[in-house]
């Protein structure tokens, strides 16, 4: 697993010996291994300073406070410093009308990224180098694909998780569940420093993780080991097949990016079109599959980059062309509230609002 951890890091350029790295670590088998690995991985100067973080959902009662507790431990034994945040995340779902789970992922990562900055600072190091490592495996990325096959996705949605997101790295993407799990039973074995919770388990199980009414679980439990059961390599192969795509999807985002560049104006002085764009004429002339992903660029530029964006509302800007020339008089509505119009000079995407003072000028 050291090997493996280490191979993945050096191959994609994921962390060097001089990059802090901030440890999301639940107490799940997964985190906990990342941990053990992070901190040899800090001996063999492969990684550079490490802390880490761990975030008490305060959900699961009792159970959580002990999930918190077994971190530290670990923490203390590896002497990584620890970080721990508790959130009331019910009481803020229920403020906000927010999914638990959403909220849950928002407040995590706002804290590893406060949790980062203090790193950094400490250890003098530019925040731009740090980087936080979470604990995601190939079980996981083989759970998001089924799940995007199953609520439809673009073509760059089967690639699942990505080795790197910004600052979030996971460096276990080409590590199983079952792999990491021996590995803390061979690590206890070989006399290596572990810890145990007051059951004597090398790891905190998440006793919501068995149950299938959320998706998830669903796909984990009823899904993944159906596909396994046709094939005991489906593991490796899927993931392969992931990659592959993944390679064919960073091109079509390359050449997406120039066709913005080329194609599109953006509206007002924000380059990435945050406050609009405009698809100039000849972006007729672009591929529909690089015009998807255009369209799709600007729509996250307008209404965030975790916003799902409907097909419905690519399809819309896209109507505004035909036979490769924008359509004068053409108009819609789209998802967030956007106004999508068109004359000779293009097809506009731009808040309902502006399209509205606009016309309301031009009268």
């Amino acid at each position: 697993m050291f090997e493996t951890m280490k191979r993945t890091l050096d191959a994609r350029a994921l962390a060097g010996p001089d990059t802090p790295v901030l440890l999301m670590v639940s107490g799940g088998s997964d985190s906990t291994a990342m941990a053990y690995l992070a901190a040899d991985l800090r001996e063999e100067d492969a990684i550079g300073p490490v802390a880490m973080l761990h975030v008490n959902h305060r959900l699961r009662g009792e159970d959580a406070d002990a999930d918190a507790a077994f971190a530290g431990e670990v923490a203390g034994a590896l002497g990584i410093p620890f970080f721990l945040c508790e959130i009331d995340v019910a009481g803020m779902a229920a403020r906000s009308h927010d999914n638990v789970e959403a909220v849950a992922r928002r407040e995590r990562y706002l804290a590893a990224n406060e949790a980062l900055t203090s790193l950094c600072q400490h250890e003098a190091c530019p925040l731009a180098d740090g980087r936080i490592f979470t604990a995601h495996t190939a079980d996981d990325r083989i759970e998001n694909f089924y799940m995007r096959s199953i609520v439809g996705t673009g073509p760059g949605g089967f690639r699942s998780m990505r080795y790197q997101n910004g600052p979030v790295v996971r460096p276990l993407l080409d590590a199983t569940r079952e792999e990491l799990r021996n590995y803390l039973v061979q690590r206890e074995r070989d006399g290596k420093p572990v810890v145990c919770d007051a059951d004597g388990n090398l790891w905190r199980e998440d006793a919501t993780n068995a149950h299938t009414d959320r998706f998830r679980a669903y796909v984990r439990s009823e899904v993944v080991p159906a596909a396994k059961a046709w094939n005991e390599a489906m593991p490796a192969s899927l993931v392969r097949t992931m990659n592959l795509i993944a390679d064919e999807d960073d091109m079509l985002e390359d050449l997406a990016g120039q066709a913005w560049d080329e194609t599109v104006e953006p509206v007002g002085e924000d380059a990435s079109g945050s406050e609009g764009f405009v698809l100039l004429p000849p972006f007729g002339a672009v591929a529909r599959p690089l015009q998807r992903r255009v369209v799709l660029r600007g729509l996250k530029a307008m209404l965030g980059a975790d916003t799902r964006i409907d097909a419905a509302s690519v399809a819309a800007a896209l109507a505004g062309f035909a036979d490769g020339a924008p359509q004068g008089g053409y108009t819609a509505n789209i998802q967030g509230d956007l106004a999508v119009s068109a004359n000779k000079h293009g097809v506009r995407v731009e808040p309902m609002a502006a399209f509205r003072a606009r016309r309301k000028k031009d009268r």
